[in-house]
């Protein structure tokens, strides 16, 4: 579950377990919030899938789960292990159990080394036997399709773009990690090979027993992958829940004009929400109250004096809205 104001899962039940995390960079205009209060638990075996527009601080979120990027506040919590208050040492072993594959495949490869040794720095790293990197750099990259010495002795230069993401993910994969972070891992690629690679980590995570967190700006693809959603806006998670329920009947009004952007192939089913209205505001100083209510088509006047807490509009769905386009439930204590 995701939000101030939801409960979380038990400890044995999630694998990973964020609270209130905050993230902010000092800027010579003031602090950027990048991330502000978002909280969420990501169960062993499932596909989390965070989506956005660029700058809502999804790529954040999943860098600081790995602590790549300063937290400024909140608590991360893997395998019952605090993430925010490990040693850069005690960082070095978690990491083992969470990878991360970046959204730009040739940058986040050595230029200078052949892929059979950059599929194994993290055994090097950790100082396991030439034989064993040797048997797991062969492995990984027969798992990943790049089989025979043709790609092992290859540099990364003499890689397409899709073969270059492969080697990414047989490097993560090296480790045999529990948790794996995939920030944009199909975003610089063609349309043909998005699909040959979201295929792949379809497969190995069933193989591997993987639980993924899948960043994207893509609705679809994350709508394809994701057991639950997550949707952010400036910093703030918006809306939380399954697929279905997300995609299907949304519940934020942000979430709406995400899904009116997506283009329809048939427009007798086509959303047919109001189109945003005005830019994305400065992290710098956000809104107050509701940091969306400047783009809002239901904005009124408590959106800029109050704050909206998450809460469970339907079994499973969770909003921060205070005029939801899905009804709130009455309890019976409100009722009362």
């Amino acid at each position: 579950m995701a939000g101030s104001g939801t409960a979380h899962l038990r400890d044995d039940q999630a694998l990973l377990s964020v609270k209130d995390l905050v993230v902010e960079y000092p800027t010579s205009g003031g602090l950027v919030q990048a991330v502000s209060k978002v909280s969420f638990d990501v169960v062993r075996g499932e596909t989390l899938g965070i989506v956005g527009e660029s700058g809502c601080g999804k790529s954040t979120t999943g860098r600081s789960v790995l602590r790549l990027d300063r937290l400024t506040s909140g608590q991360i919590t893997f395998k019952g292990e605090s993430i925010e208050r490990a040693s850069e040492k005690e960082m070095r072993r978690l990491r083992r159990e969470m990878q991360m594959i970046f959204q730009d495949p040739i940058a986040s490869l050595n230029p200078r080394r052949r892929v059979e040794d950059i599929v194994v720095e993290g055994l090097a790293v950790a100082k396991r036997p030439e034989a064993e990197r040797q048997q797991t750099s062969r492995e990984v990259l027969s798992q990943v399709g790049l089989s025979g010495e043709r790609f092992a002795h290859a540099l990364p230069r003499a890689l397409s773009g899709g073969q270059a993401q492969r080697v990414a993910i047989a490097r993560a994969l090296a480790l045999r990690p529990d948790l794996l972070i995939c920030d944009e891992p199909v975003s610089a690629l063609d349309v043909s090979v998005q699909a040959q690679v979201l295929n792949l980590l379809e497969d190995l995570k069933a193989e591997l027993n993987l639980t993924v967190i899948f960043i994207s700006h893509d609705l679809g693809v994350v709508r394809t992958v994701s057991d639950r959603v997550m949707v952010m806006y400036l910093g703030k998670t918006c809306e939380f829940g399954e697929p279905e329920s997300v995609y299907s009947q949304p519940a934020h009004p942000y979430t709406r004009a995400l899904l009116d952007s997506v283009p329809q192939a048939d427009p007798d089913n086509a959303f047919g929400g109001p189109a945003l209205e005005g830019d994305v505001p400065s992290p710098l100083s956000p809104p107050s109250g509701c940091r969306f209510r400047t783009r809002c088509p239901k904005a009124q006047d408590r959106c800029a004096e109050e704050e909206p807490l998450m809460r469970e509009v339907s079994p499973g769905q969770f909003v921060a809205c205070h005029f939801p386009l899905v009804p709130v439930p009455v309890s019976l204590d409100q009722e009362a």
